[in-house]
C-alpha cells in the first residue's frame, strides 16, 4: 500500500514528483485553499489566475497540472478541486477532502512521492486527506501479465511502470508529534488496508474466490491478527439443518460454507455480531439472470468481503467491544442437481420457505446466518448484502438503503454513514408488506410482490432475527461495485462499500453509544 508520512516541510523544499495543492469555487472565481501558500508565492502569487487561465474553476473531483514554478523542488503543481469555497473561517468539509486527496492520488498513478499541501488544519482534516490518499492510489494488478505471461502474473501484488500506485504521500501541515494527528494517520492506514483488501476479495474472478478459498483467507487472517475462526463445510451444514445455505449451494461443484470469525477484546462490555451476504457468483440457479446481467456477479460477495474486512479492522485498530463476522458463502449455480422454484426449504430456524424465484438467493443464506448469530445474544446485529436491484432502482448507483427493526439504531447507523463519507438512506420496512410473503404451503414465500421488492427483502430477513435484538439491514447493490470511470477515492470495480460504515459503528459501540 501506497506510504504516508506527515511532514513539516515546506511545500518550496520538500523533493517530490508533485506538490498538491487545494482550488475551491470562490464568489468571483477559482480561490487557492489553506496549504497552497508556498506554491502560490513561488507563481509570485498568481497560482490562482494561472490555473484559470488554464480552465480550472475549482470544481469537485477538477483535476489540472501544471509545470512548477522555478522555487519549487518539486516539477509538478497539481491542483485539485475541493467545490464550492466555505464561508469566512469555516472548515472544508472532510468528504471533500478525502475526495480531493483521492482525485489527486489517482491523478498521480506511476509517481514515486507526492506532497499533499491541502487544508490540514486539524485531525479531522488530517484523517480526511489521508484516508482519500490512501483509497485514491488502490491498484488491482493481480492479475496484469508481464510480458504476456499471464500465468506469472497470477498473484503479482504490483504493476509495472506507469499502472503502478502513487508510492508515497507526504502531508504537509500535519503535526507528527501530535498525537491526535499521529493516531488519525494510523487509523486512515488500517481502514484504508481493510477496505482495500474487501475489494481485492471482490474484484478477484470467481473461478479463484469460491466459498472453500474466501473462507481460507478468513482463516489466515485470523491467524495472523489473532482472531477466533470457524468454518461449517457442507457436511456440518447439512447435519446442522442450514436449509438456506445447503439450498442455494447444491447446483454448484463449490459446496458452501458458513464462516464464523470474531475479535474479543478482555474489556469489552458490548457486542456486535455483523453478517454479510457472500455469494461467490450468483448465476441467478434456474431462475437464470438474462444476458448482459451475469458478467459482474462476482461482486455478489461484497457484503461479506465488507464483514470480514470490517472485523479485521476492529482487531487492528484494538477496539474496546467484541465483533463476531458471519460470512454466508454458497455458489449459485444452474444444474441438475440445483434448487428449483416450488422448492421448499427448511431453514436454520426451523421456519419453511417455499422458493419461487432461485435469484433471490441472498435473503436465504443471510436468514441462516442472522438466525446463528442471534444465538449468541449479541447487543446489536448489521447485516450487508447486495441484494436487490429495487435498491439500486430507488437510490442510485452510489448510495445503500438502511432498513432497521429500531428506528433509534437505524438512525444511528445512517449518521456513522454519513460521517465516513458512505452516502446512505434510511428506508421504511411497512408492515403490510409482510402478507405478500406468506406462501400456501410454507411458512413463508422468499418473494413477494414487485413492488417495494427491496423493503420487502427486508421484511423477509427480519423474520429470522433473534426477539429484542435491534437489527439493521445494508443494502450495498448500488455502490458496491462501480462500473464507471473512477471518482474521487472511488475506483472502477470493487469498492468496498460499508467497511467504513462497520468499522465506525464499532467505534462508537465501544465508547457505549450503540443508538
Amino acid at each position: 500500500m501506497t506510504a504516508l508520512t506527515l511532514s513539516t516541510s515546506s511545500a518550496a523544499t520538500l523533493r517530490a514528483d508533485a506538490i498538491v495543492v487545494g482550488v475551491a469555487k470562490g464568489a468571483k472565481g477559482a480561490v487557492l485553499a489553506p496549504g497552497a501558500e508556498a506554491a502560490d508565492k513561488a507563481f509570485d502569487g498568481k497560482l490562482a489566475a494561472v490555473l484559470e487561465t488554464l480552465g480550472a474553476s475549482g470544481a469537485e473531483g477538477e483535476v489540472t497540472k501544471l509545470p512548477a514554478a522555478s522555487g519549487l523542488k518539486a516539477a509538478v503543481v497539481l491542483a485539485v478541486g475541493l467545490g464550492e469555497a466555505p464561508a469566512e473561517d469555516a472548515e472544508y468539509d472532510a468528504e471533500a477532502l478525502r475526495r480531493a486527496a483521492g482525485s489527486a492520488a489517482r491523478a498521480l498513478t506511476g509517481s514515486k512521492k507526492a506532497a499533499f499541501a491541502l487544508p490540514a488544519e486539524d485531525a479531522e482534516a488530517v484523517a480526511a486527506i489521508s484516508e482519500g490518499a490512501l483509497l485514491g492510489a488502490y491498484a488491482f494488478t493481480a492479475y496484469r501479465s508481464n510480458g504476456g505471461d499471464a500465468k506469472a502474473a497470477r498473484g503479482a501484488k504490483k504493476a509495472d511502470g506507469k499502472s503502478a500506485p502513487l508510492a508515497e504521500v507526504a502531508i504537509l501541515g500535519g503535526k507528527p508529534r501530535d498525537k491526535a494527528h499521529k493516531a488519525a494517520v494510523e487509523r486512515a492506514q488500517t481502514l484504508a488496508a481493510e477496505v482495500n483488501r474487501a475489494r481485492d476479495l471482490i474484484n478477484t474472478p470467481s473461478n479463484d474466490l469460491t466459498p472453500k478459498s474466501f473462507a481460507a483467507q478468513a482463516q489466515a487472517a485470523a491467524k495472523e491478527f489473532g482472531l477466533k475462526v470457524e468454518v461449517l463445510d457442507e457436511k456440518a451444514l447439512t447435519k446442522g439443518g442450514y436449509g438456506g445455505l445447503m439450498g442455494v449451494g447444491q447446483g454448484s461443484e463449490n459446496p458452501p460454507r458458513l464462516v464464523r470469525i470474531g475479535y474479543t477484546h478482555a474489556k469489552a462490555e458490548k457486542t456486535l455480531a455483523l453478517v454479510g451476504k457472500g455469494i461467490t457468483y450468483d448465476s441467478g440457479g434456474i431462475s437464470l439472470k438474462p444476458a448482459g446481467h451475469n458478467e459482474t456477479m462476482k461482486c455478489d460477495m461484497s457484503g461479506a468481503a465488507a464483514v470480514f474486512a470490517a472485523v479485521v479492522a476492529a482487531a487492528r485498530l484494538g477496539l474496546r467491544v467484541n465483533v463476531t463476522g458471519w460470512l454466508a458463502l454458497a455458489e449459485n449455480m444452474p444444474s441438475g442437481g440445483a434448487l428449483r422454484p416450488g422448492d421448499v426449504l427448511t431453514m436454520y430456524s426451523g421456519k419453511t420457505v417455499e422458493v419461487l424465484n432461485t435469484d433471490a438467493e441472498g435473503r436465504l443464506v443471510l436468514a441462516d446466518a442472522l438466525t446463528r448469530a442471534s444465538e449468541e445474544q449479541p447487543d446489536a446485529i448489521v447485516d450487508v448484502a447486495t441484494l436487490t436491484g429495487a435498491m439500486v432502482l430507488a437510490l442510485g448507483n452510489r448510495t445503500f438503503g438502511i432498513m432497521a427493526n429500531d428506528n433509534a439504531f437505524r438512525a444511528s447507523v445512517h449518521e456513522i454513514a454519513e460521517e465516513a463519507g458512505e452516502p446512505a438512506w434510511p428506508m421504511p420496512m411497512p408492515s403490510e408488506l409482510r402478507k405478500t410473503l406468506d406462501s400456501p404451503i410454507a411458512d413463508l414465500k422468499n418473494i413477494g410482490e414487485r413492488a417495494g421488492g427491496g423493503l420487502l427483502a427486508g421484511v423477509f430477513l427480519q423474520e429470522f432475527v433473534g426477539e429484542g435484538i435491534p437489527w439493521a439491514h445494508l443494502d450495498i447493490a448500488g455502490p458496491a461495485f462501480h462500473e464507471s470511470a473512477p471518482f474521487g477515492y472511488t475506483p472502477k470495480g470493487g469498492t468496498g462499500s460499508a467497511v467504513r460504515t462497520l468499522v465506525g459503528l464499532a467505534e462508537r459501540t465501544a465508547d457505549g453509544d450503540l443508538g
